[in-house]
Formats: structure tokens, sequence, C-alpha cells
């Protein structure tokens, strides 16, 4: 943000204002099931370097994106897994990130360099929305400074960070609560590299019962 400039707040009404920030390489900061998420452009590299210096987040962390589903996911990642399919028709939209093969679209701030890409369907209608009208996927992990709790109220956002981001779009207090759990599915066999809304157990057994049939 230059300085002077004003965090502007967004709702349904002024999503359009939104995504055009993010066009532009803005952060804004967004609402999930899980908890809030600090946003930008997956596919600007500027803007995804700008997420790490406001969160004061280490750059070797690889960042999740966020998609309206498996269809956008095909666009970024490479060697998708049939469970992959199965899992996002019966988690998604929802608290479940899965770990594919990355694609080599987004820039390599987004991966730390990897070659794997984090992607969650979030199970907000105000951001899938929001995703549809910028046309990009979003990077966006949770929207705090890296040492404090992660927000599940736009006004815990505007508490970290009026005046250091472009927007905050108010959906409402977060559902779900906690962070998604994250599935590695490009190994030989699925592994839980987080557990969060969903069970581990539940998500394993799932995909035990899923790859039997």
């Amino acid at each position: 943000m230059r300085p002077g400039e004003k965090t502007l707040g967004f709702t349904a009404q002024n999503l359009s204002q939104a995504a055009e920030l993010l066009k532009q390489g803005g952060l804004v900061a967004v609402p999930t099931e899980t908890v809030y998420g600090l946003a930008a452009s997956a596919e600007k590299e500027e803007a995804v370097e700008t997420i790490f210096t406001v969160k004061k987040r280490n750059p070797g962390k690889p960042l999740s994106i966020l998609v309206t589903g498996m269809k956008m996911a095909e666009s970024y990642c490479r060697e998708i897994p049939p469970v992959a399919y199965e899992l996002a028709e019966k988690y998604w939209p929802g608290p479940l990130t899965m770990v594919l093969k990355d694609g080599g679209v987004v820039p390599s701030v987004v991966t730390a360099g990897g070659d794997t890409l984090g992607v969650r369907c979030p199970d907000h209608p105000l951001t899938l929305e929001l995703i549809e009208k910028a046309e990009t996927p979003l990077a966006a992990p949770s929207a705090n400074p890296s040492d404090l709790p992660s927000p599940k109220r736009a006004e815990e956002v505007w508490a970290y960070f009026d005046g250091e981001i472009e927007g905050i779009v108010d959906g409402g207090p977060c559902e779900v609560g906690v962070e998604s759990t994250i599935v590695d599915l490009t190994g030989p066999a699925p592994k839980i590299l987080r557990e969060g809304g969903i069970p581990a157990q539940e998500i394993l057994a799932w995909i035990k019962e899923t790859t039997e049939r």
C-alpha cells in the first residue's frame, strides 16, 4: 500500500471492487469456513511476496491456493490422481487442502521452490464469487501475523492489518474456526500433513474404503 492509503471494507454489494484490487496486485483479506485468509492473486509474484512481508511469514513455507473446484485446479496442477477427484466430490467446498503436483503456472514463491501445490475450494459464497470475479486462484494463508491467533471475524483482521492491506471482505464469523486438514496425494500413499477441520482418520478411512471398491 502507498503511505496514507486506508484499508477498504467490502461486502457482497461491492465485491467487484475487491476483485479489481486483486487484479492490480493488492492484498484482500477474505472469509472462509475455517478462518479468514490474507489473499493475493496466486499468479502475481510481487503480490504473493507482500503476503510474506505483511504476515512476517518464513519464505521457506509454501502457500496453498484457493480455487473454485477441480476444473480450476486442473489448470495449476499436473498428474492429478483419481482419488483427488473423489475427495473433492465428497469434501469440497470444505476444509480440505489437497497437495498435488505443481503444474508450473504459479510463481515459485507460492510453492517455496518446491514441485507440489496445495489446493482448496473454500466453503464460503463470497470468496468463491470473488475468485470468479478476479479470474485467478488466490494465495491465501491465514490473515494474522505469524505468531498470533488466526482470525475468525473480520474485526480481528482489522485489528491486525488496518492500514497495511488494501481491503477486507466481511463475510461474517467463520463457522469451522480451525484451519483446513491437509492431505498430500503426491506420494505412493495419501499422507496427512496437518489435521484441521476434518478428522485425519475420517479422511484416511474414506480413502481406503473408496480405493478398495
